[in-house]
């Protein structure tokens, strides 16, 4: 059971750490439209995925159907499509560091719903690691929105907050639905999952893709659609293949409850490589704030240890 649980842990961090691209790629392709970053990284997933998935298919024919193909639709729509552009929306009119703070409750929610679950660990049991998470993403979004040298009109701003609002439910919506049905298909291996996941996100993006590309390549040289289309194709593999592999896993491992908080990780990568972009260190606040990110899944993976067994009187 331990190692189960430290196995889970372990990829929803490696999930947190691919995921953490989603903050950094439209801070580097600003000039880019949000619906242009999602096409392009989602047909790019789209087409990995079908090549991956041609010699696996006849294992899995039997395996998916109607439903699960309806599933996987929805969950693309919520997880992938929606999420990205309001995302990236947030990122571009409102900065990073507001993204980071609305995205980072994703695990609160989570956590909230998961506790309805039969044999889920109680909230009164999760209140103070919770508390911390908040904390911790209350501080850090604090402090970026306060520094911020995103150039914005009051309204792109307010509209950019509204997006990533919109992100959050979006994300927590897919992340309980994933958990479920990933549930209800376990002889489909979560990479398998994941790949099924990126042909219906592929799907939904070729609709996408006509309206995001219509003006062509106006506006942008050879050499920035090149570098726009390497940086969709890191973001496709490792953040959507490599990145939805691992949370599948971790999905399964661990209880709903439980696997939320390992979301926070995706903040506190998305905040590194923020830095690491924007060439400075963390100041106290920040530091401060990923602490009490840590300190919160720790607290909560502490929750769902099981008991002791009891001592036998005799």
């Amino acid at each position: 059971m331990k190692d189960r649980m430290w196995f889970g842990i372990g990829n929803g961090v490696a999930s947190g750490a691919l995921w953490g691209l989603v903050f950094l790629a439209p801070a580097v392709l600003a000039d880019f439209s949000p619906m242009q970053l999602a096409a392009a990284r989602y047909l790019i997933y789209g087409l990995v995925a079908v090549i991956l998935l041609v010699p696996r298919w006849p294992t899995l024919r039997a395996r998916i159907g109607k439903a699960e193909w309806t599933a996987l639709t929805w969950l693309s729509l919520l997880g992938n499509l929606l999420y990205f552009v309001m995302l990236s929306i947030c990122v571009q009119w409102s900065g990073g560091g507001a993204a980071a703070l609305i995205v980072g409750m994703v695990p609160v929610l989570v956590a909230v719903v998961g506790a309805r679950e039969p044999g889920a660990v109680p909230l009164s049991r999760l209140a103070p690691a919770l508390a911390l998470c908040v904390a911790g993403v209350a501080l850090m979004g604090y402090e970026a929105i306060v520094s911020s040298h995103v150039q914005a009109s009051t309204t792109q701003r307010l509209l950019g907050l509204l997006c990533g609002v919109g992100a959050l439910l979006s994300w927590t919506a897919y992340s309980v639905g994933n958990t479920r049905w990933l549930a209800k298909v376990p002889d489909v291996s979560g990479h398998d999952w994941s790949l099924l996941t990126g042909v219906a996100t592929g799907g939904l993006a070729l609709l996408l893709a006509p309206v995001a590309f219509a003006d062509g390549g106006a506006g942008h040289t050879g050499r920035e659609w090149a570098g726009f289309w390497m940086m969709a194709a890191a973001v496709a593999v490792f953040a959507s293949i490599l990145g939805n592999a691992c949370w599948n896993r971790a999905s399964r491992a661990l209880p709903l409850t439980l696997g939320g908080q390992m979301i926070v990780f995706e903040t506190l990568f998305g905040l590194l490589y923020g830095f690491v972009w924007q060439q400075r260190w963390p100041v106290a606040i920040e530091v401060i704030a990923a602490l009490c990110l840590i300190a919160g899944v720790a607290w909560s993976a502490a929750a769902h240890r099981p008991a002791a067994p009891a001592a036998d009187p005799a």
